[in-house]
């Protein structure tokens, strides 16, 4: 199982009260929350290795290099030569620490890679393993990774722990119109604001899916808006030419990488014991973490063991 850590502690600060404080006054519902939700997933879904995959790069320049309105608009603040600053409320930023420590007491191995998003992360540990894999996150650019044939699902969290969607090749097609293995040339025609990807201007979902089914591919797509005789109206030929600047980067930013060099890491899941058991334990007051903390180490407790 492979989490899109942000993704989840994000939804877990807005969906858990902030008025849940530790003694000093930092808030501690972005904790509370992914405790639970590591909790809910491992006794639900029963994986027997668990990583929590990281932003060591949540805007990377080779992706802004080619597309500089990437995330721009969640920049708080330029570092120019280094990693800017991602817009995050100041009540969330202070429990990111507490997360990380929680996580390594966990036994939760934190897996980033430098100039690289979590995505690229999760994209690499996914491919090729050659055993079931599942992808926990709220972000639709990983549909590009499900594969029946790899057993390869995404774990979707847009509408709520209690209403976690099985994301499978059938769902892709059924949402999109497209397989998982089209996904990102879709939303590269499609565009995504979110991401601050303009796509191809007049072309949204239905238009790019009727692309793909009729071309397969963008460079089939390319190659038909060139062609006269291809059955494309000269409309959608013409936003496709104002576009050629943008179609030409576009995969290359919104396709996730897949070869990243990672470190060597243990994920296996096993039950927390002595001394980190007994620190998180000593968390519970200092943090005000309430019964979060029971509840992951007792899914801990009962999860399935790999062999090892």
């Amino acid at each position: 199982m492979l989490l899109d850590t942000a993704s989840l502690y994000f939804r877990a600060f807005y969906g858990v009260p902030d008025s849940l404080k530790r003694a000093d006054g930092t808030p501690v519902n972005a904790v509370r929350g992914l405790l639970d939700m590591i909790a809910k997933l491992v006794t639900d879904f029963e994986p027997t290795e668990l990583v929590a995959c990281w932003d060591d790069d949540w805007r990377p320049g080779w992706r802004v290099e080619l597309i500089p309105s990437y995330k721009g608009h969640r920049v708080e603040r330029a570092v120019p030569g280094g990693v800017d600053v991602e817009e995050t409320p100041p009540g969330l930023v202070a429990q990111i620490p507490l997360i990380r420590e929680a996580l390594g007491l966990l036994g939760i191995p934190i897996v980033g890679a430098a100039e690289h998003e979590a995505d690229d992360v999760i994209g690499t540990l996914a491919t090729g393993t050659g055993r079931p894999v599942d992808v926990v996150t709220g972000d639709r650019d990983l549909f590009q990774l499900v594969d029946d044939e790899a057993s390869v699902r995404v774990i979707y969290t847009a509408r709520g722990m209690s209403k976690l969607e099985l994301v499978t090749d059938a769902v892709v097609v059924g949402k999109y119109g497209v397989l998982p293995a089209q996904y990102a040339d879709f939303a590269a025609l499609r565009g995504d604001s979110s991401d601050g990807l303009p796509g191809v201007a007049g072309v949204g979902e239905k238009t790019a899916a009727g692309l793909i089914q009729s071309f397969v591919d963008l460079d089939g797509i390319i190659a038909a808006s060139t062609d006269a005789s291809a059955p494309m109206s000269a409309g959608v030929r013409a936003k496709l030419a104002a576009a050629a600047d943008y179609l030409a980067v576009a995969p290359r930013v919104v396709e996730v990488v897949r070869d990243l060099d990672l470190p060597e890491f243990d994920a296996t899941l096993r039950p927390v014991t002595g001394a980190r058991r007994d620190a998180l334990e000593g968390l519970v007051e200092e943090w005000n973490l309430g019964g979060s903390v029971a509840r992951v180490l007792a899914a801990l407790d009962a999860a399935p063991r790999s062999v090892e």
